[in-house]
């Protein structure tokens, strides 16, 4: 069984381990028919509550900043 001769420093460890923790954009981003919003694909719209042209959830006004 390999064993390292030394110690791995920190900074080495974390270059090679670099690639692994880098994030994705989604891929399935669309449009909101109703709003125009910017949405993931089979999701509520967070701005207007639709979703596939019905209301689904009921936003008012009176609540939006």
């Amino acid at each position: 069984m390999a064993v390292p001769k030394r110690k791995v420093s920190h900074a080495r460890k974390m270059k090679r381990r670099s690639s692994v923790w880098k994030l994705e954009t989604p891929t399935n981003i669309v449009k909101c028919p109703n709003c125009g919003e910017d949405i993931l694909a089979y999701r509520v719209c967070r701005a207007c509550g639709y979703y596939k042209g019905v209301e689904v959830i009921a936003k008012s006004e009176a609540v939006e900043k």
